[in-house]
């Protein structure tokens, strides 16, 4: 059965023949390998063209802010993954990638798909940002759903990831409509929360690429090329300082049985 429309075969991204590679119409060995840094290959890949100087300079600083934050459930789940399968590296990092889901990590996509749509009711209604703002949390309220891109259990008092890479934004003048977005949702929430709720990283994140000209649909990339390289690090300690089972036994120490007995 097909999924969607199938009638272009064809892929604009890599060909190659017994003497080169070409990669987005550049041969990779002459124009690419010890010419171009990793980032702006990587926007190559997705966009089919290089990024401008702020372009480049917010994919490294978004790649950065999101690849580290300690022993997260991402985190954990690889490395107990590998200490019970040490033969199987790829598949660790894969647990790990699994667990980037709409909660953690993967929040980032499903707060540029927000204020894509609050962007997108705003062009349509006429509306000012701020009834917009007050009606999509509204409508996620109603869902019971939470407010993409807000909040931090640990930063309550801001998160300093969003708060710098939004300085850097107005530091080198790429505000546009998302980061605006943002910003009225943030300053929407006392009123339809009844509490002020602090921008977090993964709302940051979305904002200042989708300004800068990132596709939405291609969000999620970000954590998952960022995350993996925080596994890998993970991983490569796993084998010489293991903490797995111990986060395996603390885990079962942890939790009671509650359960009919025996």
């Amino acid at each position: 059965m097909r999924i969607g429309k199938q009638d272009q075969p064809f892929s604009a991204i890599c060909t190659s023949d017994a003497e080169r590679i070409v990669v987005r119409g550049r041969d990779l060995c002459a124009d690419v390998i010890g010419k171009m840094d990793f980032t702006s290959y990587f926007w190559l890949l997705v966009m089919g063209k290089d990024p401008t100087p702020d372009q480049k300079f917010f994919a490294d600083a978004v790649l950065a802010a999101i690849a580290e934050h300690g022993l997260v459930p991402s985190v954990v789940a690889a490395r107990m993954t590998y200490a019970a399968a040490p033969e199987a590296f790829h598949g660790a990092v894969s647990a790990g990638l699994l667990g980037c889901g709409s909660v953690v990590l993967g929040s980032a996509e499903v707060c540029g798909r927000f204020l894509a749509d609050c962007l997108a009711q705003a062009e349509e209604t006429k509306a000012p940002a701020e009834t917009v703002a007050l009606n999509a949390i509204a409508a996620l309220r109603a869902q019971k759903k939470a407010i993409p891109g807000y909040g931090h259990p640990q930063h309550s008092g801001g998160d300093p990831r969003a708060n710098l890479l939004l300085r850097l934004a107005e530091e080198r003048g790429v505000v546009g409509p998302h980061i605006k977005m943002l910003y009225a949702v943030r300053d929407a929430l006392p009123q339809a929360l009844g509490r002020a709720l602090p921008i977090n990283v993964n709302g940051a994140i979305p904002a200042v690429m989708l300004d800068v000209g990132f596709p939405v649909a291609a969000l999620k990339g970000i954590s998952l090329l960022a995350r993996t390289a925080s596994l890998i690090a993970h991983l490569q300690e796993e084998t010489e300082r293991p903490i797995g089972f111990i986060m395996s036994g603390t885990a079962a120490a942890a939790i009671a049985y509650d359960g009919p007995e025996g």
